[in-house]
């Protein structure tokens, strides 16, 4: 229950901090909106570029997010180093708008009117670490995962391989049914009689194999081994 609830609390921990992430996002885009076009109508932009001209830093910001939220495993340096660029200089564009809003030049202002970038900043920071240490930990456990597999598979194919050379091994030391038969028969020739092929048979639990047995060893020399045996 502990190894299926842990994964759970670490979803849940992720949404809650994408959940608060976006939520400074709106607050910061709303504020920069309003300082943003105050800003660009005050230093000479009429009003429709004043109007768009939040939207370009905030799709700058927006890129640069997404750029860096990418894992880093397979990114090229230059690319991140690119995407931090773009991000810096947004949040600079946007502390210079916000603070030229301010209605004075004191330090509680200036607090007031530099927080909502620098909190967006801080922020996707944060959930970019959160999101980097997600992926690998579920990386971690997949591969835990998968070397457990193939473990379990290493021990089952040992177990086989064991089976078959103790079966293997066995083989030899058991006696054929015609060595049975043979032992048989070299028994009853030193008492003085010649065993039938059903009497074979019945010693080494065979059916109409013993006749063929006596055939054979006759064609192959059946008085040499019954001299040799007498």
């Amino acid at each position: 229950m502990n190894a299926t609830a842990t994964p759970a609390r670490r979803d849940r921990a992720l949404w809650i901090q994408c959940a608060c992430t976006a939520l400074v996002a709106l607050g910061a885009a709303y504020a920069f909106y309003r300082h943003g076009r105050e800003f660009a109508l005050r230093f000479g932009a009429d009003e429709a570029t004043a109007a768009i001209w939040p939207l370009i830093v905030d799709g700058l910001l927006t890129t640069a997010t997404v750029e860096l939220w990418k894992t880093g495993h397979g990114s090229r340096a230059g690319g991140r180093w690119a995407a931090w660029l773009s991000s810096v200089f947004g949040i600079c564009l946007s502390l210079c708008a916000n603070v030229a809003a301010a209605s004075e030049l004191s330090v509680f202002a200036v607090a007031v009117a530099a927080c909502p970038p620098l909190a967006l900043l801080l922020a996707v920071e944060l959930l970019n670490r959160a999101l980097k240490r997600h992926r690998a930990e579920t990386t971690t456990e997949t591969a835990i995962e998968t070397s457990e597999t193939g473990e379990t598979g290493d021990e089952t194919a040992s177990v086989v391989r064991l089976a078959v050379v103790s079966e293997e091994s066995r083989s030899p030391t058991e006696p054929t049914a015609e060595q049975r038969m043979w032992a048989y028969y070299v028994t009853e020739r030193s008492k003085g009689r010649s065993p039938s092929g059903a009497e074979l048979d019945r010693i080494a639990g065979t059916n109409n194999y013993g006749r063929r047995v006596l055939r054979r060893w006759r064609a192959a020399g059946h008085e040499t081994l019954r001299m040799t045996t007498a």
